[in-house]
């Protein structure tokens, strides 16, 4: 697969590394340049505002309250109390935690607590409830976690930042403005295994609440911390009551047979989930006694010995479910503990089963408490403690374990199959006959968001000797999902894991393309030394196979990595030495992707001629290849090319033709930065109007999907242009919020030092000479951490000239950056 992202400055000076990442929006309200409206009177000033628009109906995420809850008055009573948005919380956010063994109610009180508080209106923007899987062998991620609460909260997934601190940063944003304009939002957190999983999840405003539930006790955080018990006796009889009446209101069994159903209760350790599941048990054999059961609980002696265990004694009580069941439920109930992620689709139990589940098999699962409703229609999961009981029961036996291994090979084939269709949909040059699978895009697209969980946690068989080989090839398919919506970090997981199960097979072929797809993973997410490392080794990979298909794309992929690190010799080099390899190679895509990468290289040296001779092979090629998005960028950049050279009509022919390649894709976020070009093109022929317009076009496209990135280069290149129509103040507000975005979201010096030169030349335009002053010694730290020595030093020279005019009396002495 090729990566076509690559894209030239923003601006002539500007590093245009949009194209390679993930952009979000944390920044101000639209303004209206062209009217030249903004919000409040900034003089030489930097207000740094965080908005983030998302739907305005209060959340209602909490599942249902579990029927028949019985007892728990006391813990219900204190959760409420601290709960209670008016208790003292100096400051601080509150947060609740339900800790205790597994099975014994903690989430079941948590969602009672947090419907009370629902009904009650003590939350008026609502409740959200989320499943970290703390106790699963994979669990939730805090950047995941933040993913699904930023879905939650109304941010759409396709542009929701890549790393976990960009995704906090928004979370709060998010909550802060909730708390502004809603009230107090309540925050659910189930299954939390570490404190870790946690924090990044907590809201920075004390209004809102978080509660969240554990096994342990997560001390750490500065919790309320609510240790619940398991239940007493009188208690856990009444869940076996409640449940059986529920079920048949003229059931007396527990009435008749007061002293076995407390020795049940008893054998059940009275911990809720045993107890539901042993009730169960009587519900679907009405006539069964209780003394019966009773007995045969007594009879499977390691329940008594392992009582305190938690899972030990669960198990007990598992065992006796799962005996009862038909082997037609029996082996469903297998195969969806077998299935990766948290939950399972008909699909998936169809390819692991070999045949479409019986609704039957799965009313008798659903009754027995042994799985439970999914996400969605039609899906299925299983608590932590009953997907691992049927993991064991599977496991030994032989017979059973021979099923599970081919039941996952099955698996891996439909996803590997299904993933290929898709795919084909994802790449505009594809055949037609390969989109058989799918009507659209929109299906295709659709499918993949639904299965991703399941995809990426079967990719992670890769290590399995028993599936490593399937498992590694639907982990490279995936390439072209992943990177549409860039989930990034869910990439860099999969190809991890591909690179172990490629050498675990010996595979030195997709051990080197795994270790490539690594690398550009870790560019996207801007860790750079780690994306060159990954390439490297594909480099040297790929030359012990004698592979130069392989090392050309390589080569090329070292070079965009190099490019983003602003090692701009070695990247030209990479870049030529990839088009050589891949020329011969007969690969003609990837060899214009070079051939694009060479022209960015001369882009950003200042080499406009050479840029646009390189510029036009490559747009040249892409239009003959049909390859629709590559030839869009290409154009673009030839468009800057040109505004370096003065050629301003055919740099505007080239940003607009861009734009109109762009618009039928669903590219918006390139057709903000053709704009954003377009607009600098105007700048530099004096059509200061026209290009606020284009720039304003940008602006609302980036913020409108949450294109961090693109909006700092945006905002800079807008007060660009607004300083010269004269309007200084208004530019520096835009540096400010840039440098915020680069220095809040980014951690990027050379982003923030670029706005603070900016933001000083605004400042320097106010009178501003000291404000000015200060900026500029901030833009040099910045610019020699980014090794960008050439423009700390000439910033250092206007530094000099501000610095001369300050002490003849030539500007303000104060100003403000806020």
């Amino acid at each position: 697969m090729r990566d076509s992202t690559n894209a030239a400055p923003g601006s002539d000076d500007a590093d245009q590394r949009g194209e390679h990442r993930v952009g979000t929006t944390v920044a101000a309200d639209l303004l209206d340049f062209r009217a030249g409206q903004f919000h409040g009177d900034v003089v030489g000033k930097v207000e740094h505002h965080h908005h983030t628009t998302f739907g305005r109906r209060a959340l209602r995420s909490l599942p249902g309250p579990l029927r028949g809850f019985v007892g728990r008055h006391d813990e219900l009573r204190t959760l409420l109390g601290i709960l209670e948005p008016a208790a003292r919380s100096h400051g601080t956010v509150l947060i609740s935690a339900v800790a205790g063994l597994g099975g014994v109610g903690k989430t079941a009180l948590a969602l009672q607590a947090a419907h009370a508080a629902q009904d009650q209106g003590l939350f008026p923007a609502g409740v959200v409830f989320l499943d970290l899987h703390g106790y699963d062998d994979e669990p939730l991620a805090p950047e995941q976690a933040l993913e699904q609460l930023l879905r939650a909260l109304g941010v759409p997934a396709g542009h929701i930042p890549a790393s976990a601190d960009a995704r906090a940063g928004l979370y709060r944003s998010v909550l802060a403005e909730t708390a502004e304009e809603r009230g107090a939002l309540l925050i659910v957190v189930d299954n939390a295994s570490h404190p870790s999983q946690v924090r990044h999840l907590l809201p920075g405003h004390p209004c809102h609440r978080v509660l969240v539930t554990s096994r342990d006790t997560l001390s750490q955080l500065g919790a309320h911390v609510l240790h619940l018990g398991v239940l007493p006796a009188e208690h856990g009889v009444e869940v076996l009551v409640t449940a059986l009446t529920t079920g048949d209101p003229a059931d007396t069994r527990i009435a008749r047979e007061p002293d076995d159903a407390r020795r049940l209760g008893a054998l059940c350790g009275h911990l809720p989930l045993a107890l539901h599941i042993a009730a169960a048990l009587l519900v679907n054999d009405p006539g069964k006694p209780v003394a019966e059961l009773a007995d045969e609980l007594a009879d499977a002696a390691d329940l008594i010995d392992n009582l305190h265990d938690g899972e030990r004694a669960i198990r007990a009580t598992f065992d006796m479910s799962y005996n009862r069941l038909g082997s037609g439920p029996a082996r469903l109930f297998r195969l969806l503990a077998l299935a990766p992620g948290p939950e399972a689709g008909t699909e998936a139990l169809t390819a692991l089963g070999g045949a479409e589940p019986s609704p039957r098999d799965v009313d008798v699962l659903v009754r027995a408490h042994l799985i439970e409703a999914g996400s969605m229609r039609h899906r299925w999961r299983m608590h932590d403690l009953v997907r691992a009981y049927g993991i064991a029961r599977t496991m030994e036996d032989a017979s059973l374990t021979a099923d599970a291994h081919a039941a996952r090979d099955r698996l891996l084939s439909r996803y590997q199959e299904r993933v290929t269709d898709s795919g084909a949909h994802l790449k505009p040059a594809a055949p037609p006959a390969r989109r058989s699978g799918f009507v659209d895009r929109d299906e295709a697209l659709g499918w993949l968001d639904t299965e991703r969980a399941g995809l990426v946690a079967a990719a992670q068989w890769a290590v399995d000797p028993a599936h490593a080989e399937p498992a590694v090839r639907l982990a490279l398919s995936l390439y072209h999902y992943l990177g549409w919506r860039r989930h990034f970090d869910d990439a860099a997981v999969v190809y991890r894991y591909a690179v172990q199960g490629a050498r675990l097979l010996h595979d030195q072929e997709h051990e080197a393309l795994a270790y490539d797809n690594l690398g550009i993973a870790m560019r996207q997410l801007r860790r750079l030394d780690e994306a060159v490392a990954a390439h490297r080794r594909a480099l040297e990979t790929y030359g012990g196979l004698g592979s130069p298909r392989g090392e050309g794309r390589a080569k090329y992929n070292l070079g965009n990595a190099l490019l983003e690190a602003r090692s701009y010799d070695l990247a030209l080099t990479m870049f030529q030495e990839a088009g050589t390899l891949l020329r011969e190679a007969g690969v003609l895509s990837t060899a214009a992707l070079a051939q694009n990468g060479i022209g960015i290289v001369y882009l950003k040296t200042g080499r406009f001629a050479e840029a646009l001779h390189h510029l036009d092979s490559a747009q040249d090629g892409f239009q003959l290849l049909g390859d629709t998005i590559p030839e869009a960028i290409a154009t673009n950049n030839r468009g800057r090319a040109r505004r370096g050279l003065g050629q301003f009509e055919a740099s505007c022919r080239d940003h607009r033709r861009a734009i109109a390649l762009f618009r039928p894709l669903g590219q918006a976020e390139r057709v903000a930065t053709a704009c954003n070009d377009l607009a600098l093109t105007l700048r530099a022929m004096g059509r200061t109007a026209e290009a606020l317009e284009q720039h304003t076009e940008a602006l609302s496209l980036v913020r409108r999907h949450r294109e961090h990135y693109r909006e700092a280069v945006v905002l800079n290149d807008l007060g660009g242009t607004l300083r010269q129509a004269g309007r200084n103040e208004q530019a520096a507000e835009c540096h400010g919020r840039a440098l915020a975005l680069f220095r809040d979201l980014f951690r990027d010096p050379y982003g923030q030092a670029r706005s603070l030169d900016l933001y000083a030349a605004a400042a320097e335009g106010t009178g501003a000479l000291e404000d000015a002053r200060q900026a500029w010694q901030e833009a040099v730290a910045l610019y020699r951490e980014a090794g960008a020595e050439d423009a700390a030093d000439a910033v250092t020279r206007r530094m000099g000239h501000a610095g001369r005019a300050l002490a003849s009396g030539g500007g303000s002495q104060e100003g403000s950056r806020g």
